[in-house]
């Protein structure tokens, strides 16, 4: 008789996919929100977990920006991802643009997918800075709202989908693009026949971080004021200096409160990440109820430099080995996502009769 062993079925690896826009040197916000989880997924996962990390250069360009500024922030992006501790040897990284297969999924997914869906997504709207209830039939939305940007969501759908992901790290704000791209699954398996993974969200540990100048903004590489964030590859001079300048209040004492006090609260959130005892920020709160603002602004601003020590003289070690070492990092990692992604193509190829 077969042992339980024998019978049992295989359980599939894990797969993770996630990426980041080049916008440059990632901020804190962006750290603590995804790629710090990135880093840690590398040690918590199975060794038969497939960890997949892109620098989505194609949604970049939803935007238009100059060829050169673009270049330059995919070199710079890729190097702070190196920084933070991504090892190539562990997960597959690469340029999204690499790999053609992205573009060529997201065309046959657009044929399925929903206009009245995206249509209600509100990332188009937000970057074209309009009301969340504009839709594209409006004359002024219509004349300014692009294709790609509109349906930029078909895309990362495709970057999730191509390579089979069962799970997807994302914040909050994130989380309707990951059902989207259920619903892209769901509507080509019910055309082509089973074929596309469901992908499951990884919520991180924190919702995201906020803007140091304005608390009641989520931290942003678009705000006018570079002291509203911080860079992961700041100085540790920097990091005291845009901390100790943070908008809080004249409120005295230290309390954990979004509603009235956002600032001081952002410092506290800010906090719980490179706290060795792992405390909520509620925790935090009372522990140093009684210190002043002042001295919690320099308790985060310690706890930041000691929790990005090394990332600068890494991004800045790797920036000088020049293009090529950088180049041929992406090309491994590239090859192995053009495996991963033609293995998904050829399938999806055979069901719709191309």
């Amino acid at each position: 008789m077969q042992n339980l062993a024998t019978k049992a079925k295989a359980v599939p690896p894990r797969i993770i996919f996630s990426g980041i826009q080049p916008t440059g040197v990632p901020h804190l916000g962006n750290y603590i929100g995804a790629l710090r989880q990135w880093v840690q997924l590398q040690h918590r996962e199975e060794p038969e977990t497939k960890l997949i990390y892109s620098v989505v250069d194609l949604h970049a360009i939803t935007m238009p920006q100059p060829p050169d500024q673009l270049r330059r922030c995919k070199r710079e992006a890729l190097a702070a991802l190196l920084a933070i501790g991504i090892d190539p040897d562990r997960a597959t990284l690469f340029h999204q643009s690499s790999v053609p297969a992205h573009s060529e999924l997201m065309w046959i997914l657009s044929c399925t997918a929903s206009v009245g869906y995206l249509s209600r997504m509100t990332q188009w709207k937000s970057k074209l800075s309009l009301a969340e209830g504009s839709t594209f039939e409006d004359r002024t939305v219509g004349s300014r709202l692009k294709l790609g940007l509109f349906s930029y969501p078909v895309l990362q759908a495709a970057d999730i989908l191509i390579h089979r992901a069962t799970h997807v790290p994302v914040g909050h704000d994130q989380r309707q693009h990951i059902e989207f791209a259920r619903e892209c699954a769901t509507n080509f398996n019910h055309t082509y026949g089973r074929h596309l993974v469901m992908p499951d969200v990884l919520n991180p540990p924190i919702h995201r971080v906020m803007s140091l100048t304005d608390p009641t903004s989520k931290m942003s590489k678009s705000h006018k004021s570079e002291r509203s964030r911080i860079l992961i590859t700041d100085s540790a001079k920097d990091i005291k200096s845009k901390i100790g300048s943070a908008l809080t209040d004249s409120i005295p004492g230290v309390s954990y409160d979004t509603a009235n006090r956002p600032g001081i609260s952002n410092l506290l959130d800010i906090l719980t990440i490179f706290d060795a005892q792992e405390r909520s920020s509620a925790q935090l709160a009372d522990a140093y109820s009684d210190i002043s603002p002042k001295q919690l602004k320099e308790m985060v601003a310690d706890a930041v430099i000691t929790g990005l020590d090394g990332i600068r003289d890494r991004y800045l070690e790797l920036l000088a080995k020049g293009d090529a070492h950088l180049d041929k990092i992406e090309a491994e990692g590239a090859r192995k996502a053009r495996e991963s992604a033609e293995e998904t193509m050829e399938l999806v190829r055979a069901a719709v009769g191309l």
